[in-house]
Formats: structure tokens, C-alpha cells, sequence
């Protein structure tokens, strides 16, 4: 394929066309043709008409890219109503912002091109595990404050079937500052005697993982954990493993950061990318009670479905190294989380 080639399939996959109606009969071409074999494109490389193959090349020549450059073409260009019809007589979910509707009709008609020659749900997670600490907190925390977990809730989602399957919780008693501040109970709705009652973070997280094994995650069923942000697991985590004295969890050295996955896919800046902005953009509202660490984590596992829902295909973004947060590659295979173990003590 010419230079000369990509550029203009660059151009028309960026929404560049000559005729509405051409482009519009695209669209029904689309919703009632098969796919095309062999294709295996990755979702963060849409916009840019990028196939991926399994060398790493890029090939636009296939035709299969200008049908799919002039369906896009014809969607840039709906109004807020008319990508909701069109949603509707898809029997697509037409809950969202413009942006989020544009981007599950484009998803929509680019699966039905790029038809996968294997069954990839084997390849995904069956299972995601959305986790959302609560720890103290005082009023203007100081650089060196030391957060204790003091939530520890998770909430299972089946990727299957799209639903939460099953939610843990439990409290959690801090130890190197047992009392909680005001400021700490009115912000999370946790109060001092939930605490006193509860056991310490070690035997608490020795309790998430006999129910993390008794549901066969990492042996029967491949999965992985979400958070909203990376807080949870590289600060929030990391500190409490010190300070109870044992080693970080395998499980948990690697995940997925709804916060970068959803600003990537619906291509929205960081600053839309917090819990209640992101449930709003969706076109939900908040359920329950915030900063409540299992009401938290019920709201993030709704966006996750929502954009599971719309195509994404939610990957390991983050990680543990060496004490340190690292990025990780989207372009790495869907590797699922290490079978969970018991707390081991730090020598």
C-alpha cells in the first residue's frame, strides 16, 4: 500500500467522506454484512484506524477500513437525537453524553466488520474484582500521615454475564492510631465502635482471601482487580502491608485503573474521570452513600459494565514494583492475577 494510500484511509477513518447518503448506506451495509475474518484490532487505536496484528505491523490496505472510516464519517456527524434513534433501533443502551453515544454506535459497527476468527472470551478475565479501600483520614493530612485501611470491602463482577455476582466487607481495626477523627467518620460514615469491634487489616485480609478462594478465583476462573485510581493499591495498600508487617500480596500487584481505562476509551481529560462525573457522563447517578468503601465499589463496578458493555475491553494498566507505581502496557495479554494467599509476615 502507497504512502498516499494510508494518508487518505487515515483521513476518511477520521471521518472524511464525499457523499452523506454514500456514507449513510455504509452505515445499513455494516449493520447487515458479517464481519471479516482475521482481524483482531485493539480498542485504544480506533481513532487512528490502527490494525494490530499479532506481529505488531499496522495494515491498512484491507477495504474493510474505508467501510468503517465512512460509518465513523456518518456518526461524527448525528445529532445527540439521532445517534439515540439510531441506538434505539440497535436495541443499544442511549444513556450517556454525545461523546459516549458516538462512541458506542462506532464500537458497534466496528465489531460488526472486524470479526474475531476465535472466541477471545477465553482469553479475558471471567471475573473482575473491584476493591475500594477506606482508611483514616484527618482533616488536612499531613505529607507523612500514615493512612490506615479501615474498609476492605470488594465487589465481584462477571464478565460473562455482566452483573455483580457477589460483594465481601469487612471493617477493619486500625492500630497505629485506633481512635478515629471526626473528620474520618463524617466523611465515610464509619464510626469508632465498627472499628473497635473489627479485627486488625491481617486477619481481615487472611478473611478476603479464603472468599477470593472460595469463588476459585485464580484457579478455576481467571480474573483480575479494578480500582478508581491508584491510590488504593500502590498508597493505601502498600503503607498498610508496612504497617502491619507483612509482604504485599501477589494478587494485587497489578491492575486495572477504571479512571485511565475510561478516559482512554471515551477520550474525555483527567479531570472527568471521578467516580460521580464518570457515573454522570454514563448518564447514572450515584447509589448509595459516598466514600461507604462497598457503596464505592458498587458504582465503580457499574461504569465497568457500562463500558464493557460499550466494547472496551478493560486491561492491567497499573502495577507494584519493587515498592514503586508502574505503568503497564496496553498492548500486553490478558494475564489474569495471581492465586490469592494468605498474608506472609516480613523477615
Amino acid at each position: 500500500m502507497t504512502m498516499e494510500e494510508q494518508k487518505e484511509n487515515r483521513a476518511l477513518y477520521n471521518g472524511g467522506c464525499e457523499e452523506e447518503d454514500e456514507l449513510c448506506r455504509t452505515l445499513r451495509t455494516v449493520e447487515l454484512t458479517g464481519g471479516v475474518k482475521g482481524k483482531n484490532p485493539c480498542d485504544s487505536q480506533e481513532d487512528q484506524g490502527v490494525h494490530t496484528t499479532k506481529s505488531g505491523s499496522s495494515d491498512f490496505s484491507d477495504p474493510v477500513y474505508k467501510e468503517i472510516a465512512f460509518a465513523n464519517g456518518c456518526v461524527n456527524r448525528m445529532s445527540k437525537d439521532e445517534l439515540k434513534a439510531k441506538l434505539t433501533e440497535l436495541k443499544l443502551d442511549t444513556r450517556g453524553v454525545k461523546d459516549v453515544l458516538r462512541k458506542r454506535l462506532k464500537n458497534y459497527y466496528k465489531k460488526q466488520k472486524l470479526k474475531q476468527p476465535i472466541d477471545t472470551d477465553d482469553a479475558y478475565f471471567d471475573y473482575i474484582c473491584v476493591i475500594d479501600f477506606e482508611a483514616t483520614c484527618e482533616e488536612g493530612n499531613a505529607t507523612d500521615y500514615i493512612h490506615e485501611i479501615i474498609e476492605f470491602p470488594i465487589v465481584l463482577v462477571n464478565t460473562r454475564t455482566l452483573k455483580i455476582e457477589d460483594t465481601f466487607q469487612r471493617y477493619v481495626r486500625p492500630e497505629i492510631k485506633p481512635k478515629l477523627s471526626e473528620f474520618c467518620i463524617n466523611l465515610t460514615g464509619i464510626t469508632q465502635d465498627l472499628v473497635d469491634k473489627a479485627d486488625t487489616f491481617t486477619v481481615v485480609l487472611q478473611t478476603a482471601v479464603d472468599w477470593m478462594r472460595e469463588k476459585e478465583l485464580g484457579t478455576k476462573f481467571k480474573y483480575t482487580i479494578l480500582t478508581d485510581g491508584s491510590w488504593d493499591m500502590s498508597k493505601f495498600l502498600n503503607m498498610q502491608c508496612r504497617v502491619s508487617r507483612i509482604k504485599y500480596p501477589r494478587f494485587a500487584k497489578k491492575w486495572i485503573n477504571i479512571r485511565k481505562s475510561y478516559g482512554n476509551f471515551y477520550k474525555v481529560p483527567r479531570n472527568q474521570t471521578k467516580l460521580t462525573t464518570m457515573l454522570e457522563k454514563l448518564g447514572m447517578k450515584y447509589d448509595g452513600r459516598l466514600h461507604c468503601g462497598l457503596d464505592d465499589s458498587k458504582n465503580i463496578a457499574r461504569i465497568a459494565i457500562r463500558m464493557l458493555q460499550d466494547g472496551c475491553e478493560l486491561r492491567v494498566n497499573e502495577r507494584m514494583h519493587n515498592g514503586q507505581l508502574m505503568t503497564v502496557s496496553c498492548s500486553l495479554p490478558f494475564e489474569g492475577a495471581a492465586i490469592p494467599h494468605h498474608p506472609q509476615y516480613r523477615k
